[in-house]
């Protein structure tokens, strides 16, 4: 009965994780994300999905430079997802690129540059208080495969050099209980990354720069230390 009691728990913390409470006003250590408006018109940052062989999931994640320079136009075509009942699918650009073996867990957590977290979920009345990377939580879950959409996200850069700089990470397609199900990484595939609409290589976000992918700052784990605590509690009521 308390191996039973136990699973459940587990299961009831992990769909916890992915579907909390939306708390309005949440936002980045750093504050709210700024607002890019120096990116150069015509540069397309675009993610394929692998012919892999433990996922049919397959198309592209494609990020070009508004007309005006302000935010990034998404174009998302994706198809091949496994039973609705894994959804809805969640989708995020990630802090790291996948490396050469294609290990999606190499690419650590959300983009993150406002330093927020992943909880509590990102409310998208104000998605200048989310997760840079959180494409999901800003624009919609994956509800239908064939999945394809079209939006504008203004806090995004494709000018290399700010940490709101996407065009050097990745795609993580993820099940609703954050299962890593396929990635793949952004490369350039037309225009020119280097330099702002300006001239310059700021891409609009004075607040928070650098040079590459934001070191992970271990928000992930911060909520493994919280269910550890718990579990650790539900054991104790069990003896």
């Amino acid at each position: 009965m308390y191996s039973a009691i136990f699973a459940t728990a587990l299961t009831s913390l992990s769909f916890a994780h992915a579907a909390g409470p939306i708390v309005p006003g949440t936002t980045g250590k750093l504050g709210d994300a700024a607002i890019v408006t120096t990116n150069p018109a015509g540069t397309t940052y675009t993610a394929t999905l692998p012919n892999s062989t433990t996922s049919d999931i397959r198309g592209f994640v494609a990020g070009t430079s508004n007309a005006n320079g302000t935010g990034v136009v998404f174009n998302i075509n994706l198809s091949g997802f496994p039973d609705a009942s894994l959804g809805p699918f969640l989708y995020h650009v990630h802090d790291q690129p996948v490396p050469s073996n294609g290990n999606c867990t190499a690419t650590l957590a959300h983009q993150d540059p406002y330093i927020r977290g992943e909880m509590p979920p990102c409310d998208p009345t104000q998605p200048e208080t989310c997760q840079t990377g959180d494409l999901a939580g800003k624009h919609g879950n994956i509800t239908t495969s064939p999945f394809q959409t079209t939006f504008l996200d203004l806090y995004l850069s494709t000018v290399q050099g700010p940490a709101s700089f996407f065009g050097n990470r990745s795609i993580v397609i993820h099940s609703s209980n954050t299962t890593r199900l396929t990635c793949a990484n952004f490369t350039l595939t037309s225009g020119n990354g280097s330099v702002g609409r300006n001239g310059t290589s700021s891409g609009g976000n004075g607040t928070v720069a650098g040079s590459g992918p934001v070191p992970f700052t271990g928000g992930t784990t911060v909520s493994f230390v919280s269910t550890g605590a718990i579990l650790v509690g539900l054991a104790a009521c069990m003896l």
